[in-house]
């Protein structure tokens, strides 16, 4: 980490020294993190912050709950899992550019960045999922059939165990995609008072302190969520015996 920030101010310091503008093409990292410092303790920042976290993370969760129950579905069912293989493919490898601009004519700008967060959630979660649950000991499941296990102890005792680290891997995966999915969107589709309007206007104005400051904003909201999310789910795996 050192050596790259090191890299990032030599660099800034070069391009300054070569031109009379240069600081405006690459922002050193200590202006970068003062301006940070500086839009840390404004309401504006929150309201963005918060805004964005709250779309991208809405999609990301209903994307997880529709992908499980639809691998769940999946399973069992052949007819289904080649009727859902199209569309993820497609979801899987069509450029995130072309779905952000497609949604913005069916959709509202406000519900852009969820609906594409959990677009690009779906297809990883969905597969990982499905995976898990044909991965699954048959010797376990007619064992649950032999002594009429419950459904609902034959998911917690049998099921979970082999799922949740399929799932685990899936949305470690999945949040990154999202958060990177959503800001795009959010700078294409330009919703009032988010991250991605931020880094439109700073990249208009050439505020590369600004741009750097949010997308260290960025990253960090990333962290902190994936952070919270997956040691929520290593709860469930632990008290499931996956741990």
């Amino acid at each position: 980490m050192a050596f790259w920030l090191l890299a990032w101010q030599g660099a800034s310091m070069a391009l300054a020294a070569a031109y009379p503008h240069g600081a405006l093409l690459l922002a050193s990292p200590l202006r970068a993190a003062l301006r940070l410092l500086e839009l840390l303790p404004s309401a504006a920042f929150w309201r963005a912050a918060g805004t964005s976290s709250a779309r991208i993370l809405g999609g990301f969760l209903v994307s997880c709950a529709l992908a499980a129950a639809l691998a769940a579905l999946a399973a069992g069912r052949p007819w289904l899992r080649e009727l859902l293989a199209p569309p993820v493919a497609v979801v899987k490898a069509v450029p995130v550019a072309s779905f952000i601009i497609l949604a913005l004519v069916w959709l509202d700008a406000r519900a852009l960045s969820a609906f594409i967060s959990g677009l690009m959630t779906f297809p990883p979660v969905y597969l990982n999922v499905l995976e898990g649950l044909r991965r699954t000991d048959p010797k376990l499941l007619e064992l649950a059939r032999v002594y009429r296990i419950p459904l609902g102890r034959r998911i917690w005792g049998v099921y979970l165990p082999q799922v949740l680290p399929y799932f685990r891997s899936a949305a470690s995966l999945a949040l990154g995609l999202c958060w990177k999915a959503g800001v795009a969107a959010e700078v294409i589709g330009l919703p009032a008072g988010t991250v991605g309007e931020r880094l439109y206007t700073a990249k208009i104005y050439l505020q590369t302190p600004d741009l750097f400051a949010w997308t260290a904003a960025v990253l960090a909201l990333s962290a902190a969520f994936e952070r919270l999310f997956l040691g929520a789910v290593g709860q469930v795996a632990r008290k499931a015996g996956c741990l």
